[in-house]
């Protein structure tokens, strides 16, 4: 899981998606764009681990753009710079929500 995250959070996110989810207004459909792919991705493992458990796809992509969200209306509220530490520590705190995610798919993919 952590290792799909990765690869779709860094490498296959364009930037019409980056950039879009961040905007004021019209961030809905690259916000979406970007959880799909999440949620695709985590059906892929679901699919090849647990058939069963292809629903979990959908709660990745919600809490995926949930989290996605919330960060960027925070990040609009509070403005840091990019030479602001706290301007990191915000996009640290978005991956720790993002793998506390993984974690749990995990396990419930191997426990449930």
């Amino acid at each position: 899981m952590a290792a799909k995250h990765y690869g779709v959070d860094f490498v296959g996110q364009t930037e019409w998606m980056a950039r879009g989810k961040e905007r004021v207004v019209g961030w809905q459909a690259p916000l979406a764009a970007h959880a799909g792919m999440h949620a695709l991705a985590t059906l892929g493992v679901a699919l090849l681990v647990k058939p069963a458990f292809w629903w979990i796809a959908l709660v990745d992509f919600v809490v995926h753009g949930l989290i996605d969200r919330g960060k960027t209306l925070v990040a609009h509220r509070t403005r840091f710079a990019m030479t602001d530490p706290r301007f990191w520590w915000l996009m640290g705190f978005d991956q720790f929500l993002h793998q506390v995610t993984n974690v749990a798919l995990a396990v419930l993919l191997v426990l449930g």
